[in-house]
């Protein structure tokens, strides 16, 4: 289990947590400049104790956003990122009266990849008057809150995740043609955080398919049970966002879910993602 550190051990930011669970308001830094290493260490600290940090009225430009980025590791490319946009690296997420929002499910970004993404970076480009809020889980939480007997079956569980299940339909491809290029993959349904060593749940409504060596009616009786603990109001944190807003999240450890209750007010923001590594599952027990 993770323990926060308390605000003297930040000498450069101001850390506010939303919850005892998960979520800190971070206070005291100019995104727009370039940081020394000293202050993306207490960046990175923050965001392994909090597993998603927050920060407002920083009016970033795209190319900003990207450098603030690439402090913490390489970029990746989102499929749905049009060709020969001027910022490839920065993923549009735009709705409006012809466009209802589609992310209201718990979900990790991009786990259909063999190396699923460490963080995203989203940053608020306009937001509706009221409404559209981002929640946030903490999946760490989400498995201790599990019986014993479920946690030790879940560790040797490994599942599919398969990006057609959501973005066949928005790229307007099929199945096979998204497969060619981004095949299904296997991760274990409990991650060892690669920093930190906690344990916790990596299944997620969005893409995950089944769990494998069960029946098909198994795997959803058991993905249905997992699913519903990112749900507990307990493990979670919502928040407001405004013009400027900037939410740091590590996908290692924490779900979000965008609530799509503003419809048809304009939401729009830009997310730039950091690629991860291969997930795993360690034991931690002696």
């Amino acid at each position: 289990m993770t323990i926060a550190p308390s605000q003297e051990a930040f000498t450069r930011l101001q850390v506010a947590p939303l919850t005892p669970a998960i979520g800190a308001e971070i206070a005291g830094v100019d995104l727009r400049e370039e940081q020394d290493d000293a202050v993306i260490a207490e960046i990175r600290a923050a965001l392994l104790a909090h597993k998603v940090i927050f920060f407002r009225d920083q009016f970033l430009t795209p190319a900003q956003h990207i450098a603030f980025a690439r402090r913490f590791g390489e970029l990746e490319i989102h499929p749905a990122t049009p060709k020969g946009q001027p910022d490839p690296e920065v993923l549009h997420i735009a709705h409006g009266p012809d466009s209802r929002g589609q992310e209201n499910a718990w979900h990790s970004d991009v786990t259909w990849r063999p190396e699923p993404s460490l963080g995203s970076i989203l940053r608020a480009v306009e937001v509706p008057p009221v409404g559209g809020d981002t929640l946030f889980a903490d999946m760490g939480a989400a498995f201790r809150g599990l019986s014993p007997a479920m946690q030790q079956w879940c560790r040797g569980l490994t599942a599919v995740h398969d990006i057609a299940r959501v973005f066949a339909r928005r790229l307007g491809k099929d199945a096979k043609e998204l497969h060619e290029r981004y095949p299904p993959q296997t991760h274990p349904v409990v991650r060892t955080h690669p920093e930190t060593g906690e344990q916790a749940l990596y299944v997620n409504t969005a893409f995950t398919s089944h769990v494998e060596g069960l029946s098909e009616k198994e795997s959803a009786a058991l993905l249905a049970h997992l699913y519903a603990q990112a749900a507990v109001p307990e493990i979670q944190c919502r928040f407001r966002w405004a013009a400027g807003s900037i939410a740091f999240w590590d996908n290692r450890a924490a779900q979000h879910y965008a609530a799509s209750d503003y419809f048809p007010a304009v939401r729009r923001m830009e997310r730039v993602t950091i690629a991860g590594d291969r997930p795993f599952y360690k034991d931690e027990r002696g």
